[in-house]
């Protein structure tokens, strides 16, 4: 089997470590032995450390993006399944990341300069994905979209955290009976309230 491409080595290196290891914890000659490269060739596609960081979450953030894609097209016209869709995603990935936890939250803990660009990237991200989420519920008719996709937010992102530090049994399973308590509540009529 042909071997990838230096940059291609090098970021599934990064994501490797990164993922495992945390940014602050992994050098650059980590990253350049495990894509069996060098140094200098690392820095030949990424000009420093930074800037391989912030690739590497331009490609995390990308592959979330698709999925709120896969599931428009999977369920058209189907908001509450979109949304049920992207609770079942993190549900479901939450074993893998049992170990070390969200990608993003572990790198902006890693990352107080809110100046740094991976720093804006995540919170660029985070605040599309919280847009889009404000969206479905709104085309889901929820009676507050915003509050109900901020309840969501704070579920998907807390089973990730619960689920890091061994704090709560089946996080997913709970997950999801919250978010479709959520989604529930949102659509009952106010009168009944």
């Amino acid at each position: 089997m042909a071997k990838l491409p230096p940059r291609e080595r090098i970021l599934d290196a990064a994501e490797e470590l990164f993922s495992r290891e945390g940014i602050k914890a992994v050098g650059v000659q980590a990253i350049a032995s495990r894509a069996d490269t060098t140094k200098m060739a690392l820095y030949r596609h990424f000009a420093t450390k930074d800037a391989l960081v912030e690739e590497w979450l331009r490609i995390v953030a990308a592959d979330y993006t698709a999925v709120f894609d896969r599931l428009e097209e999977a369920h058209p016209d189907e908001p509450r399944a979109q949304i049920l869709g992207i609770a079942r995603f993190i549900a479901d990935g939450l074993p893998e990341i049992s170990h070390r936890g969200c990608p993003f939250i572990n790198s902006i803990a890693e990352l107080p300069d809110r100046t740094h660009p991976a720093r804006r990237l995540i919170e660029a991200h985070k605040a599309n994905q919280m847009r889009q989420l404000t969206d479905l519920c709104a085309r889901a008719g929820l009676s507050d979209p915003d509050e109900a996709a901020t309840e969501i937010t704070f579920v998907l992102e807390g089973a990730q955290v619960s689920t890091q530090n061994g704090s709560v049994e089946h996080a997913g399973e709970r997950l999801m009976r919250i978010v479709e308590a959520v989604l529930d509540r949102h659509s009952a009529p106010k009168a009944a309230r």
